[in-house]
């Protein structure tokens, strides 16, 4: 449901292959935050018992995730960094509208966008890395992701109905190319 109307530029997997450093400290990051984010949402509503069932299997998928890109960093010598603001996601956010209900779509459908920018970056830098562990473990990432970007829509479609979630999603994903298309050319995720 969720097809992204920006594709990411070559430079965007040249910088990250050229410091991939710097990428998988920056991933190790994002997955943290992605499972923080599925918590919050299972926090905020107890009572949609399939969002809180969908958010308590994400959230452990994202923090296996994390676990995993920090084995890799450690491997590799790293450290995991400070965490920083990631302009994309907080551009997608100031997206929200306010009001219990839409608040929720946009919520849902931002995180699905989310999720689909990842497949699809995630699975550049796997077409980008030699034969390897490496490479399998990107490959990996990216079909998590990509099923991540069908668990929010469906969960938009269980609370929603479908035109409700379509007309908004048509806005939400000519914006995120928009703000795609702004990001600067670095070693990370956005």
């Amino acid at each position: 449901m969720i097809i992204l109307r920006f594709k990411s530029p070559a430079a965007w997997l040249d910088a990250v292959l050229n410091d991939f450093d710097a990428f998988l400290i920056d991933h190790a990051a994002a997955e943290k935050k992605a499972s923080g984010m599925a918590v919050s949402m299972l926090s905020h509503y107890p009572d949609r018992t399939e969002l809180v069932n969908a958010m308590v299997d994400l959230s452990i998928e994202e923090m296996t995730h994390f676990r995993e890109v920090v084995k890799i960093l450690h491997a590799r010598g790293l450290i995991l960094g400070a965490d920083t603001r990631d302009h994309y996601v907080n551009a997608l956010r100031k997206e929200m509208r306010q009001g219990t209900e839409v608040y929720l779509l946009d919520r849902l459908l931002i995180a699905g966008i989310i999720e689909a920018r990842g497949c699809e970056r995630f699975g550049m830098v796997a077409e980008g890395l030699p034969e390897g562990q490496l490479k399998q473990f990107y490959r990996a990432i990216a079909e998590s992701e990509a099923r991540h970007d069908h668990l929010f829509s469906d969960l938009a479609l269980t609370y929603f109905e479908r035109d409700i979630v379509e007309a908004r999603l048509d806005v939400l994903l000519d914006r995120e190319a928009e703000i795609c298309a702004a990001l600067p050319i670095q070693a990370a995720l956005h």
